[in-house]
This record gives structure tokens, C-alpha cells and sequence, in this order.
């Protein structure tokens, strides 16, 4: 142990080395059809990360780091056979914690592995690789490091809005996603057409820029109906269950036990105890709308076929089929009509519609939203 303690102190002392805000090891899978057809760059199709990293296991940080020639900043490089190995035979001095060994050993194994393998002949490539980010609130620097912090969303590293999402749409690439793995949308039909005629069935979830969260991440105590509801960079909170008609996107979700029978639209924030009925719509930044972060407190309800374009505080309800966006006029119970932004952000109302003149109302509710606790158990 002694021996490995010195091997770590040497590496945190490299000049200008800088401990990372967030590392992993992981697997990436690289496009080369388009590559050896124009002569460009591989394309990134997805890098899966078991065991990210925040602000912990620094001592392996230090030691990936001295292995690829990392000092400081933003990048990913690519583990070769021989550096997985030095890197596993430093580990070994390390005592082994229950229930086996360190996720990062584990995901260096995962990583030998894959290397150890052919590579495949199917327009794809794959690699073992380390990712490093310098810093969470800045931009990520290419497709690599955007993966990681979808998968520290995912992983409940970080709640949604506690990193920098920006620029993911034109780093990730849009990918043909199927039961075989990611492959480009180009040469995709003579793709499946050799993988047919060796045997293989090949089915095709979407075609997308974003994964599903559990072909990458399964989170502890949560329960999802349908996964092609769950996009990676979904941050599910514990005794979440998210039913069929649910949906949830990236950078968004729960902080707590939720029901989700609607639409939590990216960037959207969902408190603990709160139910999105069947067929619900909470307006979200990519959808409608604009900078205007939409946030539910706890206890709330939005009925089912409702929607809210401003943020509800806890203890509020919006009722069945009530669409509330921040133009909507609302009646308050002194007679005044005011915008319902004007509303944004307070506990304990209830939206309704009046079935006699159609006018949207809002009064203080008198009770609080409950959810069926067996329902939310994952067990």
C-alpha cells in the first residue's frame, strides 16, 4: 500500500497538474464508414461511463491522468492494452470494499475487456477511453465530455441545472439506435442488411441525438413502464415511477418521490410528493418555453390532460384539462384578472376553470396531494 501511496503522491506532483471536477473511464463507440468515405474524422455514436466520478476518487484521477499525459483542462484520451494493465497492477495494493472491487477498477476491467476483443466489421469501432472535466460550469468541449455529464445527471451526481448543457445538440451526433448498439444514419440499411444476412436480428429503437437513460444508466429505486421514456441526462429521484405515458427529458426531472404520468420537459424540476397526471404538460425551455426555467414545488398536482407554462411553489393544483401558460388571464378571488406569471412561484393555489363562463380562477387550496406510497415502491 505504502508503494502505492508514493505512486499517487508522484502523480498529483506533476507541474501544473490539476485535479479534475469530474472523471471517468469508460467505452466509446466510434462511426467509421463516413470517416473512410470523406476522409474526415470518426464520429462519436456514444461513450458509456459505468462509474463517473465527481469531486471523488482523485488518487485514480492522478494516476489516469499521469498514464495518458493529462495535466489540466477538458479532453479524452484513448487507454491502450498496456496502460490498462500498469493501471490495474497499481490498483492491486488497494483493500477491496464490499461488495467487490472499486467502480473504477471494475470500469478499467470493463475496458480491457472490449480491447481484448475483435474490433467489429460493421461500419464501427470502439475504444476504451478517460474523459476529464476541468469544470462543470463550463461548455463541454466535444461529444466525449457531454456524455459524461448526461451520465452524472443520470447517475444522480448532479441535479439538473448544476452543470452546463449548452451546445449538446450540435456536439452529439444523430444516431441510429438499436438493439445492436448505436451506428450512423448514413450507411445504416447496408449495415443491417450484412448483419441480417449473418444471422443477427436488428431492431431500431429511434433515431436520435439523445439514448434511453437505462441502455446506459438504471437508477436504484425508481420504476419506468416504458424506457423509451427516459432519455439519458434524466435526474430520477428515488421512488420515482414513471408510468407509460410518461416522459422525461434531459436535464430535468424529480428531487424526490414523484408519480409521471406526463410530459417533464427538459430543464423542468420536479419536487418531492408530486403527482404529473396522465396526458400532462409542463412546458419546458426546448419546447416552448424560452430562457423562463420551470420548476414544481412539492405536494402539487397537475391533472390529468393539463399543462402549466410557469412554475407552481408547493401544495398547488392545476385541474384536469386546464392549460396554464404565463399569458393566461386568471380571475383571483377579489375580482382583479391578472396574467398568471404574476403567480408564478406561489404555494398553495388551485387553478380551475369555472364550468359556467369558461374563466380561468385560481383559489387557496385547502388540502394537500398525498401519493399511494405502495405504488412508488421498488421492491
Amino acid at each position: 500500500m505504502e508503494a502505492f501511496l508514493t505512486r499517487v503522491a508522484r502523480a498529483e506532483a506533476r507541474a501544473d497538474y490539476q485535479p479534475p471536477a469530474a472523471f471517468a473511464v469508460g467505452i466509446a463507440t466510434y462511426g467509421t464508414a463516413r470517416a473512410e468515405a470523406e476522409g474526415g474524422a470518426r464520429r462519436v455514436l456514444d461513450a458509456y461511463y459505468p462509474a463517473p466520478n465527481l469531486a471523488e476518487g482523485l488518487r485514480a484521477a492522478a494516476l489516469l491522468a499521469e498514464a495518458v499525459g493529462h495535466r489540466s483542462g477538458s479532453a479524452t484520451y484513448p487507454l491502450d492494452l498496456p496502460q490498462i494493465e500498469e493501471l490495474l497492477s497499481t490498483f492491486e495494493p488497494v483493500p477491496q470494499a464490499a461488495p467487490g472491487p472499486h467502480p473504477n477498477i471494475r470500469a478499467l476491467k470493463a475496458g480491457r475487456g472490449v480491447l481484448q476483443q475483435a474490433q467489429p466489421t460493421d461500419g464501427r469501432a470502439t475504444a476504451a477511453v478517460v474523459t476529464f472535466i476541468a469544470d462543470l460550469a463550463e461548455k463541454a468541449v466535444d461529444a466525449h465530455d457531454m456524455y459524461l455529464r448526461l451520465h452524472l445527471l443520470s447517475h444522480r451526481k448532479v441535479r439538473p441545472h448544476g452543470l452546463n448543457l449548452a451546445g449538446a445538440f450540435g456536439l452529439l451526433s444523430n444516431v441510429v439506435w438499436t438493439n445492436l448498439g448505436p451506428f450512423e444514419p448514413e450507411d445504416f440499411e447496408f449495415q443491417r442488411a450484412d448483419l441480417r444476412a449473418a444471422g443477427h436480428e436488428v431492431r431500431v429503437h429511434s433515431i436520435d441525438r439523445f439514448p434511453r437513460m437505462t441502455d446506459y444508466v438504471v437508477p436504484t429505486g425508481v420504476r419506468i413502464a416504458d424506457a423509451d421514456r427516459v432519455r439519458l441526462g434524466a435526474h430520477l429521484a428515488e421512488g420515482t415511477t414513471v408510468m407509460h405515458e410518461g416522459f422525461v427529458n434531459y436535464n430535468a426531472g424529480t428531487l424526490g418521490t414523484s408519480m409521471v404520468e406526463g410530459r417533464i420537459s427538459a430543464g423542468v424540476v420536479v419536487g418531492n410528493g408530486t403527482d404529473v397526471g396522465g396526458g400532462a404538460s409542463i412546458m419546458g425551455t426546448l419546447s416552448g418555453g424560452g430562457k423562463e426555467v420551470i420548476r414544481v414545488g412539492e405536494r402539487c398536482l397537475i391533472g390529468a390532460n393539463a399543462g402549466i407554462g410557469i412554475s407552481l411553489a408547493d401544495d398547488c393544483t392545476v385541474e384536469a384539462g386546464l392549460y396554464v401558460t404565463a399569458g393566461t388571464r386568471v380571475a383571483l378571488p377579489d375580482g382583479r384578472v391578472v396574467k398568471a406569471a404574476e403567480l408564478s412561484g406561489q404555494p398553495g393555489l388551485l387553478f380551475r376553470r369555472n364550468s359556467q363562463t369558461g374563466a380561468v380562477e385560481v383559489l387557496a387550496k385547502k388540502n394537500r396531494v398525498v401519493l399511494n406510497e405502495a405504488l412508488h415502491s421498488s421492491q
